[in-house]
């Protein structure tokens, strides 16, 4: 090793013959200001290359390099940049808030997951509706029929039409419906949010099982239904009793500001109609998930509503006009064909027998896919807004986790959905 004033030492062993001329700092710079003195930066120590160990020539032990790293292909994360682990999903839906897209996605799963019960007890459901409602169609198309065909006896239509037979056939079937449709879309939307509930774990759950659980709360479901059936009467009845009393006092004249109330309060109404609606979606899964009584679980919807009205009126009212769409499509033919038929089927025994099993195929066919959508929507919905407002998600991620571990989804999963599991309930 040499200072820089004395000879070059000898070359090390194992060097190279050439190496560079030792390091020195730059001159200084010749632009400086004048009259001062030159500034020299002080000498650098010689530059020395470490000692390389040269691999000889020929057979012989070398020195192994380390090996690379192996390459992961893809984007490396940033610094200070974690991934987030996945949401768990054990069942239909991720526990996590859900969005639009996980509420259908979830609802279709539930339906594809268990349609032996789900399906299978709404076909029933909409079958035992949707009978007497076609009988009764099928009966007033077929006196329709020959007025239709022959002028000449419009009267005799007209006449069978104003007796009882005919107002039976015009009314009797649909308020018969109407009542079947009370009953058992009420206990179907008890037993479809019960495997719901279940199914949100991954477990599934038989029809005869999820009755047993439910029948605890048919008293309060429909007592939910009843109070909802009240808040939305009571104003149409109201508004035919003033309409009444109006129409016999009132002169010609008055008919055009009396049509013009009439509009006024329908579009009032189905803004009231919607808002309530909207207001006491949850009180069914309160009922029958919470076990809460009819008037404690419509004030629970409220409340879970309250946070985010306009985001659920809007996922339910998509959702009915996506339901109200797609029955239309599976109803229309089976309705179009049986009204045809029983208009136009000279007036047969048989004709109108296949008018009202088509007009009940085609209503049995929409609705058997109206309801379980519906409850299903409705039922995710309810799960979203208490994992966004109570952190209910918590909840149920540590009960997937346990379950997990054990391998199997148990019945007590369904307790989770009790308000005391909630952070705020």
């Amino acid at each position: 090793m040499s200072d820089g004033h004395g000879p070059t030492p000898e070359t090390p062993s194992g060097w190279s013959a050439e190496q560079p001329p030792p390091y020195s700092a730059p001159p200084a710079s010749p632009w400086t200001a004048p009259g001062s003195p030159q500034q020299q930066a002080p000498a650098a120590p010689p530059y020395v290359q470490p000692p390389q160990q040269q691999a000889p020539y020929g057979p012989g032990p070398q020195t192994p390099y380390p090996p690379y790293p192996p390459h992961v292909p893809g984007p490396q994360p940033g610094y200070g940049y974690m991934p987030h682990a996945p949401a768990l999903r054990p069942g239909i839906i991720p526990l996590r808030p859900l969005g639009l897209g996980d509420i259908l996605d979830g609802t279709i799963k539930l339906i594809r997951s268990n349609p032996k019960a789900v399906l299978g007890l709404s076909a029933v459901a909409a079958l035992l509706a949707a009978v007497p409602l076609a009988v009764g169609q099928a009966f007033l198309l077929n006196a329709m029929g020959p007025a239709l065909t022959d002028p000449s006896s419009a009267a005799t239509a007209e006449a069978e039409l104003g007796s009882l037979y005919g107002v039976l056939g015009q009314y009797g079937g649909t308020l018969v419906s109407y009542a079947i449709q009370f009953v058992v879309v009420t206990l179907l939307t008890g037993v479809l949010t019960r495997i719901l509930g279940r199914a949100v774990f991954g477990g599934n759950i038989s029809a005869g099982e999820a009755w047993q659980l439910v029948r605890s709360r048919v008293p309060a479901l429909f007592g939910v239904v009843g109070l909802m059936a009240v808040i939305m009467l009571v104003p149409v009845l109201v508004f035919v009793l003033v309409m009444v009393a109006i129409t016999l006092n009132a002169s010609a004249d008055d008919l055009g500001w009396i049509v013009g109330l009439s509009i006024v309060f329908a579009i009032a109404y189905i803004a009231y109609y919607l808002f309530f609606r909207t207001r006491f979606a949850f009180a069914s899964p309160a009922v029958v998930l919470e076990g809460r009584g009819p008037i404690d679980a419509m004030r629970r919807s409220w409340h879970l509503v309250s946070g985010d009205f306009w985001r659920v009126f809007g996922i339910l009212l998509l959702t009915s006009l996506l339901v109200g769409l797609v029955a239309g499509i599976l109803t229309v033919p089976f309705t179009f064909a049986g009204t045809l038929l029983g208009m136009f089927g000279s007036s047969s025994v048989a004709a109108t027998v296949i008018s009202a099993v088509l007009i009940a195929i085609g209503a049995t066919l929409g609705a058997m896919f109206t309801y379980p959508f519906e409850a299903g929507v409705a039922g995710l919905l309810y799960a979203d807004r208490r994992m966004r407002s109570e952190a209910f998600d918590l909840v149920l991620q540590t009960a997937a986790i346990e379950q997990q571990r054990q391998g199997w989804v148990h019945s007590s999963a369904d307790e989770l959905w009790h308000p005391s599991n909630s952070a705020r309930s």
